[in-house]
């Protein structure tokens, strides 16, 4: 089967549906790019007519595109799209862009870069762009030939994607969007208003990070009754890729198996039928009921007097129920909340439980994250 195209009806090119991202390529004991692995990836992908390559300056402690840049070398450069990304929080003037854009250039080994974004642009950093004309700015390099295409990543609320998306006419622009976070972030709202002015969408984690390919056996078997021969992280891809304004798909493959499986997925692609939808609108809602408390991350009862990170718990505690896998919260919870900050340090003072807004009771359901995830009862 061939791999499946989108046209970008506003660019006039076509790519295929599924880009590879180059944030999570194999890597070495010592951390760093396992290259002769991640070649042979790339030129797998290539070879089955993956023609989006997506990088970005910070990758792989900015190991990414020097590497991509020397892979591709040896490819027709008019065969494939190379996507990277400005590092907007660098950047206070425009000299620091035009050092960076050079830089970029030079580590890709290119005269040109196709897709360029403006990279994970929030109300701050959005703020500092239009102060300097950053976009007004890169729009010279489009003029001069030297980007193709000019967009923006996109972390922030659905609010300031409005904003940002009737800033300008951008050619493109890329958001994370999966079923289970069709309402966070720009969300599917943000999807219809790009669909709605005529922009075309990439869309990152897809996955969600790897989240959505890996359930404990009651959700695994719901999968696996709507196709026993489909990976479950295939149904995230597809949900994706179902929506007709989606025309990249971004998987940052880190194994030759993933990159097999999305190849699978991606050129024998079937858009979801009513069937599977419907299911996957029901494993969300079974998701979201595992919700243990009302817990928004607002902070106000913080700072804790004994150090305890709350609303850091109780992310790690929701999200290890919903998903029913400790791995997804192995870090969190064993790095980022040591030294203090998990929930045993509790000292019961109750400071917290008056001030929360959503009216939980912090110190007993702090007893509960601690016994939960010290008994650690989903591991796969």
């Amino acid at each position: 089967m061939d791999m499946e195209k989108r046209k970008f009806e506003k660019l006039g090119v076509e790519t295929s549906l599924l880009g590879f991202g180059c944030m999570r390529l194999p890597m070495t004991a010592d951390e760093k790019i396992d290259e002769p692995e991640a070649e042979r990836m790339l030129d797998r992908a290539i070879a089955s007519g993956v023609n989006y390559i997506d990088t970005a300056y910070p990758y792989h402690g900015g190991d990414s595109e020097p590497f991509v840049g020397r892979v591709l070398k040896k490819y027709d450069r008019d065969s494939f799209y190379l996507a990277t990304k400005l590092p907007v929080w660098q950047v206070k003037t425009l000299e620091d862009a035009d050092r960076i854009f050079e830089d970029q250039l030079a580590r890709l080994q290119t005269d040109h870069i196709d897709f360029y974004l403006l990279h994970a642009l929030n109300s701050e950093r959005f703020e500092n762009l239009c102060r300097i004309g950053l976009a007004e700015h890169a729009a010279e390099w489009k003029k001069q030939g030297r980007i193709r295409y000019l967009g923006f990543s996109f972390h922030d609320s659905y609010e300031t994607f409005e904003r940002i998306l009737n800033y300008r006419d951008w050619d493109f622009c890329q958001i994370q969007l999966n079923y289970m976070d069709a309402e966070q972030q720009a969300g599917m709202r943000g999807y219809r208003l790009a669909e709605e002015k005529g922009v075309p969408m990439i869309i990152m984690e897809p996955v969600k990070g790897g989240s959505l390919a890996a359930y404990a056996d009651d959700i695994t078997g719901r999968f696996r009754s709507l196709d026993p021969n489909a990976s479950v992280a295939s149904f995230a891809l597809r949900w994706v890729g179902s929506l007709p304004n989606v025309k990249v798909v971004l998987s940052g493959m880190s194994t030759m198996e993933q990159m097999e499986d999305n190849l699978k997925t991606f050129s024998s692609f079937k858009p979801l039928s009513e069937r599977e939808s419907r299911e996957i609108r029901d494993i969300v809602d079974l998701i979201n009921s595992r919700i243990q408390n009302g817990c928004t991350g607002c902070k106000y009862c913080m700072p804790c007097p004994a150090g305890v990170d709350i609303p850091g718990n109780f992310r790690v505690w929701n999200t290890y129920h919903m998903y029913q896998n400790y791995n997804m919260v192995k870090k969190r919870w064993e790095v980022d909340l040591a030294d203090g900050k998990q929930a045993k340090n509790c000292i019961k003072c109750g400071r917290c439980a008056a001030v929360c807004p959503q009216k939980i009771s912090v110190p007993e359901d702090l007893e509960k994250v601690q016994a939960d995830m010290d008994k650690k009862e989903y591991i796969f």
